[in-house]
């Protein structure tokens, strides 16, 4: 996406006037700014990404292909992969055969713990295999051993511009308040699961404190539990007054929480649909009305 803002570029000169230690490495700005009509979000590093993208988990092979394709077609711009999901070679090619400037598209990829004891060797290997010039966002996929030890090597692949942002995934209170103090960048975001059923009412608010975007799967339940979630008499009664559909609520939900959206899918249509959720917002009430279907109704063991 857009390199660095004109606020990351206004920070950073502060910052080169002296207003920290002269060898301290500091984050471009403290805090994100959440561009909700405009469809973006500055990040605490200066980049800025989109607010709803594609989640790519489960798609494989020439489906993912497909699937990403149609999607950048459709206008969307923020893909999310990970080393676990076996398929950033397809991606890194539907971005190359698509035409659109490399710029233009913000791609999130994860190492996964089995490759914390070797993180140079799974960066190395995440930028041959999409073979885009460059990461824009790359996080640890859940706490394991030596995520410190990889999260930092993370930083130097920053500082060489091979990674432009860094960040967690599956990190909650506990977890980060351990981790940020041990670590030189702080992560520009934290990707949970997160739906109307577990709506992480205490860590969303947490991190969202700390600077750091909140990005959320599983947006409509995940497999076994997307068909009650879509028929939730609550969500489809908001969608028939401001006829959408009850996955454009549920999308619209989290955008109105600050929380970026990544929903999967390999359906054209249903992709397009998941793009549409600029054109209406949610009042207060019903806002209100779907923080009540909270159940903190886990459906991943992440």
């Amino acid at each position: 996406m857009r390199r660095l803002t004109l606020i990351g570029l206004v920070v950073s000169l502060i910052c080169l006037c002296g207003c920290q230690k002269e060898d301290q490495e500091q984050p471009v700005s403290s805090s994100y700014v959440f561009h909700l009509d405009e469809g973006y979000v500055t990040l605490n590093s200066g980049y800025d990404m989109p607010t709803n993208g594609i989640g790519t988990y489960s798609l494989t092979g020439d489906e993912c292909y497909k699937a990403i394709t149609s999607a950048l077609k459709s206008g969307v711009r923020l893909i999310d992969t990970a080393y676990m999901y076996h398929n950033e070679e397809e991606i890194g090619q539907a971005i190359r055969d698509s035409g659109i400037d490399r710029e233009d598209i913000f791609v999130i990829t994860k190492i996964y713990p089995t490759q914390y004891d070797n993180p140079q060797e799974a960066i190395d290997m995440a930028l041959e295999k999409l073979d885009i010039d460059y990461i824009d966002m790359m996080l640890l996929h859940h706490p394991g051993d030596g995520d410190i030890v990889a999260y930092q090597m993370m930083e130097d692949y920053v500082e060489e511009g091979k990674i432009h942002s860094i960040g967690l995934s599956n990190y909650y209170i506990e977890e980060l308040e351990n981790f940020l103090s041990q670590v030189n960048i702080k992560p520009a975001l934290v990707q949970n699961e997160i739906h109307p059923y577990y709506q992480e009412l205490d860590v969303v608010p947490y991190i969202q404190s700390q600077g750091i975007v909140m990005q959320g799967w599983y947006p409509f339940g995940g497999r076994g539990h997307t068909s009650e979630l879509l028929n939730d008499e609550t969500i489809v009664e908001i969608a028939n007054r401001h006829h959408v559909s009850a996955a454009q609520v549920i999308l619209r939900w989290n955008l109105q929480r600050e929380v970026v959206v990544i929903p999967g899918s390999s359906n054209p249509e249903h992709i397009q649909e998941n793009t549409e959720i600029y054109h209406f917002s949610l009042t207060d009430e019903e806002m209100k009305m779907i923080e009540e279907l909270n159940r903190d109704e886990k459906h991943d063991w992440y």
